[in-house]
């Protein structure tokens, strides 16, 4: 299923992105309130994305690990940028380890292409 033709994933992503853009640039965030508002989209998203694919679980486990750990680095955590990445790679990495034998295609595959029947077409 798609959201204005982008995966609801992509959404997800770009939503995080532009919070955390918006509270670096424009936005007078502190860094509990950034934290907050981050952890509250990022899981709400997840979420969707886990109820609109319904194989997406995996998609919420993502969701709920980014948002506890923005939450968790907004209220104190001293974790780097590149830990809280490296933290990140490996679960979405672990998730889609799992998910690949799991999900299932929502449509069939496609017939073969006409060039295989031969020169006629036949």
């Amino acid at each position: 299923m798609k959201i204005l033709g982008r995966e609801p994933a992509a959404w997800a992503a770009f939503a995080s992105i532009l919070l955390q853009a918006i509270g670096a640039f424009w936005a007078d965030f502190d860094a509990e309130t950034q934290a907050w508002v981050n952890a509250v989209v990022i899981a709400a998203l997840g979420l969707i994305v886990a109820i609109m694919v319904h194989d997406g679980v995996i998609a919420a486990i993502t969701g709920f690990v980014q948002a506890t750990i923005t939450l968790a680095v907004g209220l104190g955590l001293d974790w780097s940028a590149e830990r809280q990445a490296a933290v990140l790679i490996f679960v979405t990495a672990a998730a889609q380890f799992a998910v690949r034998q799991t999900v299932t295609a929502p449509v069939p595959p496609l017939p073969a292409p006409a060039a295989r029947r031969g020169p006629q077409g036949v």
